[in-house]
């Protein structure tokens, strides 16, 4: 007994024990109608299905799809007591997501990230209620349908700058498209301009915070998550190493909201802040003596931040993907440059109006959301109270994901799924309105879906049409001149990404160059 007491290993193992059991214990007495859980594979007393759940590098997405063949679009599995509801297909997402959306639109209570990394100014990681309707509400009021388009000309402009970039710099486009993204958000979260090749503080502590959170929002992937008392272990205790990774970012996380925070507010002071995001919510907050005004201020800071968060990774990595269809179906890219060329003409680039004129170039935009999803799995919603669906009982505190990848790669809807064709969307030369749209998955489900959605398909229109307009991309070549052939590669995660690949990049005539150069002197 002494040597169990004595030794902090044994002791852990004794207490993750003792409340995985409590936990089943507990979720034993529920079900008075004593219905089945949905149907999935069978795993083993207390520790469910531990062994057997797919890690990020199986591409849990592939694996939940093929176990749907066997069970069906309701996978149910328990890891150390914690249920799993896996929705693979769109209906059953629409029945409990959509239809059943007051039980189904909370979050996973994530321990690693809220508690001890700091993100619970995030409305992305708010339980479902009135604390997230408001944050959520401040978000939606700057970027809903009906507003975004008020962000086209900083849009525009960082376009034109990225074109610049491709044409002096070919070979480093993948870090051009992460600038193209970090200086346009910048300036319309903070009015901060970003200028290319100058380190810039506040983007760099951003993509930092940003890719801490992206490593701890998936479910499971710290044992506090499963297990949340111990997020009260000290940092020196043995297998704490998580209270220590949490502690360095935390400090990343503050560094993102408040350097452009507190530069911008300084600037406001002294009548130099160039108009954003920020100061129009600055400006818009109550008198100091209103008992809101601490919370709104809250909000108006956190509300850019959380911009910054929800677009970063996931817009660079589609248009990242839209690089390498276009090196790996050249064929695609010479049909919109043909569009493009009809609708724009050769004396300049495309702009915003000509969206509606461009079916084929949003056909490859809407291609390059369903080919390489960003979010395979979405974000993880929660059960928050125990429901019954189709003569099954699904217990609160489940854990429900929505398989995006299945439903955007069901071969019933999507002929030849693994392949790139924009063709699928087009009916007669026009958008075909009848074909699945990706964005029912793609931007997550419910009401939790991305509230930044329309934003970021305006910026991925943008870019994708400028870039055909400007330039050809080809395969890169071996040493005989010989094209050599890329695979569709992504690197797997909460978000994926193209693994870094590379391929050719030169303009389409002769004339590029002056007009990417006349629209940098138009802008500024």
């Amino acid at each position: 007994m002494s040597r169990f007491i004595n030794d902090p290993y044994l002791a852990a193992g004794a207490a993750l024990f003792a409340c995985v059991a409590i936990r089943v214990g507990l979720r034993s007495t529920q079900n008075p109608n004593r219905l089945p859980h949905p149907p999935g594979p069978k795993g083993y007393p207390i520790i469910g299905n531990l062994l057997d759940a797919p890690k990020l590098e199986d591409e849990p997405w592939r694996v939940y799809d093929h176990w749907r063949q066997t069970y069906g679009d309701l996978l149910y599995f328990e890891v150390l007591g914690q249920p799993f509801l896996i929705l693979g297909s769109l209906e059953v997402v629409q029945d409990l997501f959509d239809r059943k959306s007051s039980k189904y639109s909370s979050r996973p209570n994530l321990p690693m990230i809220r508690d001890l990394m700091g993100w619970d100014f995030d409305f992305a990681f708010h339980p479902y209620g009135s604390l997230w309707r408001k944050d959520r509400r401040a978000f939606h009021d700057q970027f809903h349908a009906g507003v975004v388009q008020m962000y086209q000309p900083m849009q525009l402009k960082e376009a034109h700058v990225f074109l610049n970039l491709l044409l002096t710099e070919p070979d480093g486009f993948l870090h051009h498209v992460r600038h193209a993204f970090s200086a346009t958000i910048m300036r319309i979260a903070y009015g901060i301009p970003i200028k290319p090749h100058v380190d810039s503080v506040y983007v760099t502590a951003a993509e930092s915070a940003v890719t801490t959170v992206s490593l701890a929002a998936i479910p499971g992937t710290f044992l506090v998550d499963l297990i949340p008392a111990l997020k009260y272990v000290p940092q020196w205790f043995p297998g704490a190493s998580f209270k220590r990774k949490a502690a360095q970012w935390k400090k990343e996380l503050n560094e993102f909201i408040d350097l452009p925070f507190n530069h911008v507010k300084e600037l406001m002071k002294s009548g130099k802040a160039v108009p954003s995001l920020l100061t129009r919510l600055l400006d818009a907050l109550p008198d100091e003596k209103d008992p809101s005004r601490a919370e709104e201020e809250d909000r108006a800071k956190y509300v850019p931040a959380a911009a910054y968060a929800a677009g970063a990774d996931t817009t660079v990595s589609t248009v990242q993907t839209f690089f390498l269809a276009m090196a790996m179906y050249p064929e695609v890219a010479r049909k919109a440059q043909v569009e493009l060329d009809s609708v724009v003409g050769h004396g300049r680039l495309p702009d915003f109006s000509d969206r509606s004129s461009l079916p084929y170039v949003n056909a490859i935009v809407k291609e390059c959301l369903r080919w390489k999803l960003v979010t395979n799995l979405a974000l993880a919603h929660a059960l928050s109270e125990d429901d019954e669906y189709n003569g099954y009982f699904i217990p609160k505190g489940t854990i429900v994901m929505g398989n995006a990848w299945a439903i955007l790669h069901d071969p019933d809807v999507f002929e030849n799924p693994e392949e790139f064709i924009p063709e699928r969307y087009l009916k007669d030369g026009q958008l075909d309105p009848s074909v699945r749209d990706p964005a029912v998955a793609a931007f997550g489900f419910g009401r939790r879906i991305c509230p930044g959605r329309y934003f970021a398909e305006q910026n991925l229109f943008i870019l994708v049409a400028s870039t055909l307009m400007a330039f050809d991309i080809r395969p890169p070549v071996d040493e005989k001149g010989n094209p050599i052939q890329l695979e569709a590669i992504h690197i797997p995660g909460l978000l994926s990404y193209p693994a870094p690949f590379k391929c050719q990049i030169t303009p389409r005539s002769a004339n590029i160059s002056k007009l990417i150069q006349d629209s940098l002197l138009d802008s500024e």
